[in-house]
């Protein structure tokens, strides 16, 4: 299974045919094991990683730390609910730290997110603070170089 897993979180577009040459398996092998992984929610999903500025997107990004205060018999759990609700929000994580929620937000714009965060999280109930950092440039993502960088074949001269 943890093969099985690896060689997905690396390229999820190879096919059952390849996968089973892999792993010394059948195709329907494969597809019976990738069909349980998903019934047990192991495998929540597929996407795509994208160079944004090829891709000519104008979306922004921001990670965004809160501070909260947890509730009573509930801990974290409760607030970070509520918070991965909103559609502005792509992830949701507890951390260890100064703070204790990360978040990553989308929108249109700047201003699309810095009023999500002044309108909605800080003015919701037991978010202590927020701290949020946009994305200027992504170099790498979940492993994928973004940019294929030009080498300098030039020496570096030292005197």
């Amino acid at each position: 299974m943890n093969d099985l897993l690896n060689l997905l979180k690396e390229n999820a577009r190879l096919t059952n045919a390849q996968l089973a040459a892999m792993l010394g398996k059948t195709e329907q092998e494969v597809a019976d094991e990738i069909h349980a992984l998903e019934q047990k929610g192991i495998i929540r999903g597929y996407t795509a990683i994208l160079n944004e500025e090829l891709a000519q997107s104008t979306e922004v990004e921001a990670l965004i730390e809160l501070r909260v205060t947890p509730k009573r018999d509930l801990g974290f759990d409760d607030i970070a609910k509520t918070i991965m609700m909103y559609d502005e929000v792509e992830s949701v994580s507890l951390m260890s730290g100064a703070y204790d929620l990360a978040l990553t937000v989308k929108g249109e714009s700047l201003k699309e997110v810095a009023m999500f965060v002044s309108q909605r999280l800080s003015a919701m109930e037991g978010v202590l603070s927020t701290a949020t950092h946009f994305v200027l440039k992504r170099y790498k993502d979940k492993g994928i170089f973004i940019e294929d960088e030009e080498q300098d074949e030039r020496s570096m001269i030292c005197p």
